[in-house]
């Protein structure tokens, strides 16, 4: 539904399949969901939530949350500024 393969491209239904499978734990959807609120793709741009999202999938050893987790991190946003930790999210990923 995200990206429109197979079906018609529906960005909102993406997010509520993405939120629904990261509430019962699922890494990539989370990840996902985090990229989502990120971008505003959708849904209102929600950096904080984001960055909840993308730790819950990075503890899970997802590679692509835990570089977006160092991102975030790296330059403050959805959280304060923490470089140090941006570095061992980036040494995981």
């Amino acid at each position: 539904l995200e990206n429109g393969r197979g079906v018609d491209k529906n960005e909102a239904e993406a997010v509520e399949w993405y939120r629904k499978a990261a509430e019962k734990n699922h890494a990539v959807a989370q990840c996902n969901l985090g990229i989502m609120l990120e971008d505003g793709s959708a849904v209102d741009k929600n950096e904080t939530e984001a960055v909840e999202w993308y730790g819950k999938a990075a503890k899970k050893n997802n590679a692509s949350a835990q570089f977006h987790l160092g991102v975030m991190l790296e330059n403050g946003r959805g959280v304060d500024k923490n470089e140090a930790e941006a570095v061992e999210w980036y040494r995981k990923a």
